[in-house]
C-alpha cells in the first residue's frame, strides 16, 4: 500500500486557473502603465509552461525585457495572486479535503512539493487550512538547483520515505516520481497534457480516485 503522497499545487490541488488570468491580466497592465508592453496579455503561452519555476516564466514571456523588469513583474504578480488567494477567489479542485481526510484516517502521510513560490504557498495551505493533514509544504525556492526531482528527494531524505507516490499534472511531477523511484500519479486536470500523462504509472481524473490506490487496486493507465 502507498503510504506517502507528494503532491503538486498548481493544477493538481488547487484551480490555479481561477486567479492566473487575472493576476497575469494585473501583471501586463502594470507594464502597460510603464509603456513596457502594448500587446495582448500571453495567457495562452503562460498555460503551455505551467508548472515551470517562475523565474523561467517570465524568461518564456518577456524574453526582450531585462532582467530587472522581470523581477519586479514577477514581484507584482506574486502580490497579486496573494491577495486573490486571500480574497478567495481561488478554489481547491473538488474533493481534495476529502481525499486528505482519507488519506490520513489510513495512515498515509501528506506532503506538498510545489514550483511555487514559498509566500504563494503559505497563502494557499493556510486559506484552505491544508495544514490539518499535511506534514510540510515544500517550495522549489528550498531547492539550488530549482529541479522538481531534486526537490521530491528533499522530502524523501528528510522523512525517511521509501515507497510512495508523487501526484501531479505535469511532466515535472512525473519526472520528479520516477527519478526518485515513486509512483507517478498523472492527474488529467486543467493544464495537463496528453504526451506528458502518458508517462505516468497511472492516470486519475479526480482525486478522490486515490482511494483505490490506497487500497492496493491500482488502475493502470
Amino acid at each position: 500500500m502507498v503510504q506517502s503522497f507528494i503532491f503538486d499545487m498548481d493544477g493538481t490541488l488547487f484551480q490555479t486557473n481561477k486567479i492566473l488570468e487575472i493576476s497575469l491580466e494585473d501583471a501586463f497592465n502594470q507594464l502597460r502603465s510603464r509603456n513596457e508592453w502594448d500587446k495582448e496579455t500571453p495567457i495562452d503561452k503562460y498555460r503551455e509552461i505551467m508548472g515551470v519555476p517562475l523565474p523561467k516564466v517570465w524568461e518564456a514571456l518577456l524574453p526582450d525585457h531585462s532582467l530587472e523588469v522581470r523581477e519586479r513583474t514577477d514581484a507584482y504578480f506574486l502580490k497579486r495572486l496573494v491577495e486573490h488567494i486571500k480574497s478567495g477567489n481561488g478554489a481547491l479542485y473538488p474533493n481534495v479535503k476529502e481525499i486528505f481526510r482519507y488519506l490520513t484516517e489510513n495512515n498515509c502521510s501528506i506532503y506538498i512539493a510545489s514550483n511555487g513560490l514559498t509566500e504563494y504557498l503559505r497563502a494557499i495551505v493556510n486559506y484552505y487550512h491544508l495544514d490539518h493533514w499535511v506534514t510540510e509544504t515544500f517550495s522549489i525556492q528550498q531547492i539550488e538547483s530549482f529541479n522538481k526531482s531534486d526537490l521530491v528527494k528533499k522530502i524523501l531524505e528528510k522523512y525517511g520515505i521509501t515507497y510512495g507516490a508523487v501526484v501531479g499534472d505535469r511532466l515535472s511531477d512525473i519526472n520528479a516520481a520516477k527519478d526518485n523511484g515513486l509512483i507517478a500519479i498523472g492527474c488529467k486536470f486543467d493544464f495537463a497534457q496528453e504526451n506528458e500523462l502518458s508517462q505516468a504509472d497511472i492516470i486519475i481524473d479526480d482525486l478522490i480516485e486515490l482511494k483505490s490506490i490506497v487500497k492496493g487496486t491500482k488502475t493502470r493507465a
